[in-house]
């Protein structure tokens, strides 16, 4: 395949497409993949959207803390979808490639809405903050417009983050193999191929990396540490259950949702390896956005009864 082409009046070259080695050569194992990948993209789509149309036709799930779900299920079908097509589509082709311009696209919006559901995340946790610690309060403190600046900011800041990084990997040249030992288009293995000096790259990418995702777990703990010591004021067993409860689908999407972000940024240097990054890379852009719908689902008596009340009407 040619994916290079001279560049006039200069002794270099211009990639123009890389080709994504994917997770396995072996052709059997690949067709297992493509199957597994795809029931799991397919649960993945039907959850999230069923989610947001299921909030959005039940009044009694018209609520700050459904808006917020809503949102973050849009998010999860969304950095699911700029990922897993084309991976399925690699797993069955001979063709691997992808063109340098759809390689940027990919990087940015994963990126992108990656970054929208870390803030997502932090800012859901205030919201149940604010739900138990004061509730009187609670619909003056978390009112629509309020609502909607809360999630439009975060939409900024992870489209913006993600603009900065997509800048920054993009503008280097990359004047060697296009061969990227990963499924999608991703910082480590794109800096691996590029003979720019990346130093610069590293240092940003790691200072606004560790920036978002430090001050979001903060947020996170600060809010929970709130939510518990509120929780252990309440006088009956009764009322401490049912504030818990609505905190538990929370809690447990980010504690799946940071735990692998952590693992994967704070690692030891010398347990590295590209094909671990690849496994764990697998989770996070494939199965969490599967599970975050299940979570809440499960979790929540709320989403169980307006889910009932659906299926009762249609069936019945």
């Amino acid at each position: 395949i040619r994916y290079m082409k001279e560049v006039q009046g200069r002794n270099q070259t211009e990639m123009t497409e890389f080709i994504l080695l994917g997770l396995s050569d072996n052709s059997d194992l690949q067709i297992v993949l493509f199957g597994l990948f795809l029931f799991i993209y397919m649960a993945t789509m039907v959850g999230n959207l069923g989610m947001i149309v299921l909030i959005k036709i039940d009044p009694c799930l018209h609520t700050p803390m459904y808006f917020f779900l809503s949102s973050l299920s849009f998010v999860d079908a969304s950095y699911s979808s700029s990922v897993t097509p084309k991976m399925l589509v690699n797993l069955m082709a001979k063709n691997k490639a992808i063109s340098f311009n759809g390689c940027a696209a990919q990087f940015y919006f994963f990126g992108s809405f990656l970054g929208t559901e870390c803030f997502l995340l932090a800012t859901m946790a205030y919201d149940r903050y604010a739900a138990i610690w004061n509730p009187l309060r609670y619909s003056v403190l978390m009112s629509g417009k309020i609502c909607f600046l809360l999630i439009a900011t975060s939409f900024l800041a992870g489209f913006g983050n993600a603009a900065i990084h997509t800048g920054m990997t993009f503008r280097l040249s990359f004047c060697g193999s296009n061969r990227i030992n990963h499924f999608y288009c991703d910082t480590p293995p794109l800096l691996k191929l590029s003979c720019s000096d990346t130093r610069i790259n590293g240092i940003v990418i790691m200072a606004f990396s560790s920036f978002n995702v430090i001050s979001c777990v903060m947020i996170v703990l600060i809010s929970y540490l709130c939510i518990l010591i509120a929780i252990l004021r309440m006088p009956s067993l009764e009322s401490r259950h049912k504030a818990f409860s609505t905190c538990a689908s929370h809690l447990m999407a980010v504690t799946i949702f940071f735990g692998t972000i952590l693992f994967m940024y704070l690692r030891p240097t010398s347990s590295y390896s590209m094909e671990q990054d690849k496994i764990v890379s697998v989770f996070y852009t494939v199965v969490i956005p599967m599970l975050n719908p299940l979570i809440y689902s499960l979790k929540n008596k709320d989403v169980k009864g307006a889910l009932k009340k659906i299926l009762q009407k249609h069936l019945l």
